[in-house]
């Protein structure tokens, strides 16, 4: 290798588990990767996140690097973990602490009621996302509307919560003045809307008071560093061990092990026929080198997402 070579700097490809901070937007976060990369004299890559949190919420924030970001798409589509607690008596206009109050209750639920409904919300379910969301509405942000005074209808959505399971209770005089939860949620899910629910089926108001992530598809809370952690590996210029591998998010995805000839094929965006192998999605690999995502139809191997590694 020459010194020219050695002196190139190194591009990264996989993915950084950030335990997002209060208050910081997604696009943040990103900007915040973004840094370290240059601070850690890395080749500048795309950079993207895989799943938006709210800057109230904190927890695990995936960020694609490089190729990775070619599964950001997927990892929007994942089921999701949150904790979160439901401070019963008020409720917000953006049902959590950044909005007004709009509705106010002294019904406060016991435990036990807790526990009685919480099998309703489990299942399919059908939804009505905040009116302080992302989603649009003839064109426009509907927190933008919202904020402008504007009433925003926004349909009803079918998710699902796979689990909700009680956590902790703060209780009062009159029953709990807070209950925490933690939900296992299909991609699409809105928490505010879920607390807003449960809250009026047991006959009260509520708003969500805290909101953490604590598991994003494959990754977990237990993968996830802080800002001033990824801030000090950048300068100690060692990214690259902390940067979690394109296949990590592939974890639920069978493997398709390539010979050199089939993978070439592949690169060039040509199928491959007369393969041995189930129906289905599969991350087609050279020697462990990842090449791409690939759909396999009676023998016949087509790609889905190609990485340039």
């Amino acid at each position: 290798m020459t010194d020219q070579a050695q002196a190139l700097p190194k591009a990264l490809h996989g993915w950084i588990i950030l335990d997002k901070p209060l208050g910081l937007g997604s696009t943040q976060a990103v900007s915040a990767v973004k840094r370290a990369l240059r601070e850690a004299g890395c080749a500048k890559v795309k950079v993207g996140h895989g799943g938006t949190l709210d800057p109230l919420a904190t927890g695990v924030l995936p960020v694609a690097l490089g190729e990775a970001t070619k599964l950001a798409g997927r990892m929007l589509d994942a089921s999701k973990i949150y904790d979160f607690t439901i401070c019963f008596g008020t409720q917000t206009d953006s049902l959590d602490l950044e909005g007004q109050v709009i509705a106010t209750s002294d019904v406060r639920p016991t435990l036990a009621q807790v526990e009685a409904v919480l099998p309703r919300f489990t299942g399919p379910i059908e939804q009505v996302p905040p009116a302080f969301s992302a989603l649009k509405v003839d064109g426009k942000r509907a927190y933008d509307l919202a904020r402008a005074g504007e009433e925003v209808t926004l349909a009803t959505r079918a998710v699902t919560i796979h689990a909700l399971d009680i956590r902790g209770s703060v209780p009062g005089d009159a029953g709990l003045e807070s209950v925490t939860l933690s939900a296992f949620v299909s991609k699409g899910t809105y928490i505010r809307s879920l607390a807003r629910d449960i809250a009026a089926a047991l006959g009260t108001v509520g708003h969500v008071t805290m909101l953490r992530r604590t598991k994003a598809g494959p990754f977990t809370l237990e993968q996830a560093i802080s800002l001033d952690k990824l801030a000090e590996i950048a300068k100690a210029r060692s990214l690259e061990d902390l940067c979690l591998p394109i296949r990590t998010a592939l974890d639920d995805i069978p493997a398709l092990a390539l010979g050199p000839e089939q993978a070439r094929l592949l690169r060039h965006g040509q199928f491959l026929s007369g393969v041995a192998v189930l129906d289905g999605l599969h991350l087609a690999l050279l020697d462990e080198m990842p090449v791409a995502l690939v759909e396999c139809l009676s023998g016949t191997v087509k790609v889905e997402r190609g990485f340039n590694l």
